[in-house]
């Protein structure tokens, strides 16, 4: 488990919050502006990786999850794999329902998988 003092799951929680209430609202805060204007590339790899749930259906605190990890690993690409997909499946275990954690793991597993990571 993350320890609460360190800055890098500190700075994910903060983002994940802000993508996960910005499925609600029209307008996203700017801490995640740039997460939320790539989702035209985000959200169809997600789709690919997850085709038995549609990005409409998602649960919106799995998204806001995956949202994040898929950024982290198609877009920003300056943490290692591993890393961007334990703190992805931290965060789930953390915030998710009980099943958020194996569906992170399959889909960021996928999407990994497909990239040839």
């Amino acid at each position: 488990m993350k320890t609460s003092s360190d800055p890098r799951h500190k700075i994910r929680e903060h983002l994940l919050q802000q993508l996960f209430s910005a499925a609600f609202r029209k307008e996203p805060n700017s801490d995640i502006s740039h997460i939320w204007q790539a989702r035209d590339r985000i959200d169809p790899i997600i789709a690919e990786a997850a085709p038995e749930w549609p990005i409409e259906k998602l649960n919106h605190l799995d998204l806001a999850i995956l949202r994040l990890a898929v950024y982290e690993l198609v877009i920003d690409r300056k943490e290692p794999v591993k890393v961007i997909i334990d703190e992805a499946i931290e965060l789930a275990k953390e915030y998710g329902g009980d099943t958020s954690p194996s569906f992170i793991n399959g889909a960021l597993g996928a999407i990994v998988k497909k990239y040839e990571y």
